[in-house]
């Protein structure tokens, strides 16, 4: 094992341990509630950003404003939806349940953020070096990180490249 070995298994065990710690539910809710304000910010921020027309000149500031106006918003509203889940998961005993499925779904965020880290260095030299090609676990990831360049348009998943 060479150091990119120490550093993949690292990061999966600390996205378990923080996972671990917070729980599943409030791991579940928070990922999707930073969907949800992504969407809700891309799909309505053009609409906001009519009524600020009045008092915003620049084009470009209303509509980042809007965005992050929407944005901000959401997470806040889904924030406390969240508090209060949590709340009844910890008053119905389950918290010790909670965080072991937690710690399942931080394991799997931390394979997922691995093999998207993997993806992005075949946009650079790094799958040429030779501790890349000496690392025992780098190749479990390239086929995660085939899979997801697969999921891309085909304009951009030309651009990553690797030495396999």
């Amino acid at each position: 094992m060479v150091w990119l070995d120490f550093l993949i298994l690292g990061i999966i065990l600390l996205s378990s341990l923080i996972s671990l710690a917070r729980g599943f539910v409030r791991e579940a809710f928070s990922l999707a509630i930073w969907v949800l304000a992504f969407w809700v910010s891309w799909s309505f921020f053009r609409h906001l950003e009519v009524p600020m027309r009045a008092w915003i000149d620049s084009p470009t500031a209303r509509l980042g404003i809007a965005f992050a106006l929407l944005m901000i918003v959401t997470l806040v509203v889904g924030g406390l939806v969240n508090y209060l889940i949590i709340q009844l998961v910890e008053r119905t005993g389950m918290s010790g349940t909670d965080r072991l499925i937690g710690m399942v779904f931080g394991a799997a965020r931390g394979v997922l953020l691995v093999a998207a880290l993997v993806l992005l260095a075949g946009l650079t030299p790094l799958p040429g070096e030779h501790w890349w090609a000496e690392s025992t676990l780098v190749g479990y990831f390239e086929e995660l990180a085939f899979w997801l360049r697969d999921l891309l348009p085909p304009e951009f998943a030309e651009r990553f490249r690797y030495k396999a």
